[in-house]
């Protein structure tokens, strides 16, 4: 399947990419089939079922809720995220579900939302909606949120799309190999290679303001996390920490000139958290390429857009552009969910973006931004992904500013050379793959290991 920028980069709610926005559009899909086959007035009951994954650690990522949402006909991009806590009150406290936005239909919590200790063979990521009416099952149909906010339904893996239903790119690639192949021989540079590719489905003007939309509503994610004081939700009682970070830097100063030092990485620590903060709090943020590494691509594009005097809406446009040439080829693969690989499928795929768009911006050849992106992930293979209760607060916060400092590293290093080395991106992006195939369930998003034990213990 041909995988758009646009794929990569959604305007969504927080806390979870996979648990938060991919069921809330799966929901919201499920109310709108049942619309589309005029079902809806028939409809007596919701059950919705909750495997793997999405069991272990739905409800601290807000599954059951997403959910809940979705079927009443809410979508990650255009809910309003204050508006989340009235609603799931009055439905709980009233046990009426108003199945998308005009059917009222009696939802018992306890009997209707089942997290279930089992799981699916195609993805650890599974859910199946069912809706009853009087003579029995009206509709039912199970979907697999595979990270990102990607959804699969089970009738797309049972009947395949065909190949003449598929967009055809120009520059097709589906290795690194291919990519740098592509850019040598057609005198392109990674993001050039990309607009190309983003044309078959709409043109240029709606790509870049399309981008540029995404670029705002990273700002403003960054704007509200720095501003936003108190505890995060979930019952650690997790303290934010950009709002206090902000005001100490504002003291200091900013640096002068992209490259200082320790004041410089501090910049991009405080926008990381900020993000990575908002997103734990349920806030409106983007999936970049997921909402646990969500703060890593805005950093680095943050800092070099407000420290740089000569950025432009050009390089936002570029950057994120090569970013997600590296995220698809994470993406098709290996692959972009914790629950599938580990965190070194988000944190590590979102930083080696990251690289692969700072190094684009900043004047780098095609193999030098590769083995940029190549660092970026190299050195966050076998991280797990071990949230403690369940939440994206420890220690996703955190990690989302040492990825982040990671991947101008990386950049770093990458242009200090012409591109040759010796393990390719290609290779990393392999070994990421078989080391979450190797990697035990604990340390896959189930809160059953690492961290989220340790917490318990001490």
């Amino acid at each position: 399947m041909a995988i758009s920028v646009f794929d990569l980069f959604k305007i969504g709610i927080g806390p979870s990419s996979s648990h938060t926005v991919g069921p809330m559009r799966a929901a919201a899909t499920f109310a709108q089939a049942l619309r589309e086959r005029g079902l809806l007035a028939q409809v007596q009951r919701v059950e919705v079922r909750l495997y793997g994954s999405l069991s272990a650690t739905g409800v601290g990522h807000a599954t059951d809720r997403a959910c809940l949402l979705g079927l009443m006909g809410q979508w990650p991009d255009q809910i309003d995220p204050h508006s989340i806590e009235p609603r799931i009150a009055q439905l709980l406290q009233e046990r009426c579900l108003m199945l998308d936005g005009r059917q009222p239909v009696d939802f018992d919590y306890g009997r209707d939302m089942l997290l279930l200790d089992e799981s699916l063979a195609y993805h650890p990521n599974a859910m199946t909606l069912n809706a009853e009416g009087e003579q029995g099952c009206l509709f039912s149909q199970t979907y697999y949120s595979v990270g990102g906010g990607f959804i699969v339904e089970q009738a797309e893996i049972d009947a395949p799309q065909s190949s003449a239903e598929q967009v055809k790119l120009p520059y097709e690639f589906s290795s690194a190999a291919e990519l740098l192949s592509l850019c040598k021989q057609h005198g392109l540079s990674v993001s050039q290679l990309m607009m190309a590719n983003e044309r078959a489905w709409r043109s240029e003007d709606d790509i870049r303001a399309g981008l540029l939309k995404i670029w705002a509503a990273m700002r403003e994610c960054v704007a509200n996390g720095m501003r936003n004081d108190g505890i995060l939700p979930g019952g650690l009682n997790v303290k934010r920490r950009a709002a206090r970070l902000h005001r100490s830097l504002q003291e200091v100063g900013k640096p002068n000139v992209i490259g200082s030092t320790l004041s410089a990485m501090e910049w991009v620590n405080l926008f990381a958290l900020a993000v990575n903060e908002e997103n734990a709090a349920g806030g409106r943020m983007v999936t970049a390429p997921t909402n646990g590494a969500a703060g890593i691509i805005p950093a680095v594009l943050h800092y070099y857009m407000t420290f740089n005097p000569s950025a432009c809406d050009d390089d936002v446009v570029a950057f994120l552009l090569a970013a997600a040439a590296v995220g698809i080829l994470c993406k098709k693969n290996a692959s972009i969910s914790g629950a599938e690989v580990g965190c070194q499928g988000e944190v590590g795929s979102a930083c080696s973006m990251a690289a692969a768009g700072l190094a684009e911006v900043l004047g780098a050849t095609a193999p030098q931004l590769e083995n940029a992106a190549e660092i970026a992930l190299e050195h966050n293979l076998g991280l797990t992904c071990d949230p403690v209760g369940g939440l994206v607060q420890i220690p996703c916060i955190e990690r989302n500013a040492i990825a982040a400092v990671k991947a101008i590293n990386a950049v770093q290093m990458a242009l200090r050379g012409d591109g040759e080395h010796f393990i390719s991106l290609d290779r990393v992006i392999r070994t990421m793959r078989d080391t979450g195939a190797d990697m035990h369930a604990n340390y896959k998003e189930t809160s059953r290991g690492g961290l989220a034990v340790a917490y318990v213990e001490c």
